[in-house]
């Protein structure tokens, strides 16, 4: 049985060890522990008999020019090898989404597989007018899903990740 929950400082060296096996590199590690404790960002493990077997991390993002709401970006988003394609990271989007709106964020971004998010409601980001500033990535890749009503109007502008992304 899976169980989520939110990250406590225990499972730091687990959370790090499972971004590296799923992603085969240190760089999504050293994002989530210079991430760690930011102010209004949510982590979210999945565990499986008390280990951590996944990871979700969602921090705040700025708008350029600012539009009076909260907007969170969604990752890095990580599951062991062995435990993917069995509905771990679907419930660590799931429960991340509605921590995120429980804690006042109208919308999230993210940069990840078109073919993957939009089972949860992202559709691409270029659609809404945002763009996605200091990184060069194909349009599909940037997706947005909006988390309350009222924000599709005025959800435009140009997207800044935190600096930690682009110093990783």
């Amino acid at each position: 049985m899976i169980n989520v929950r939110f990250e406590q400082p225990s499972d730091a060296t687990r959370v790090r060890e499972v971004n590296e096996q799923a992603f085969d590199s240190q760089t999504e590690a050293r994002i989530v522990e210079s991430l760690r404790g930011a102010p209004d960002s949510i982590s979210i493990v999945a565990t499986k008999n008390d280990l951590v077997i996944g990871h979700i991390l969602f921090t705040p993002v700025s708008l350029e020019p600012p539009v009076g709401f909260r907007v969170a970006g969604l990752g890095p988003m990580s599951v062991r090898p062995e435990d993917q394609r069995a509905g771990v990271g679907g419930q660590l989007v799931r429960a991340g989404l509605e921590a995120c709106r429980q804690r006042g964020y109208s919308a999230v971004v993210v940069v990840g597989h078109p073919e993957y998010y939009p089972r949860f409601g992202f559709e691409p980001a270029h659609t809404r007018g945002l763009t996605l500033r200091d990184f060069d990535v194909p349009q599909d890749v940037f997706m947005v899903v909006e988390l309350a009503a009222g924000v599709r109007e005025r959800l435009k502008g140009a997207v800044r990740y935190p600096s930690e992304f682009a110093e990783a």
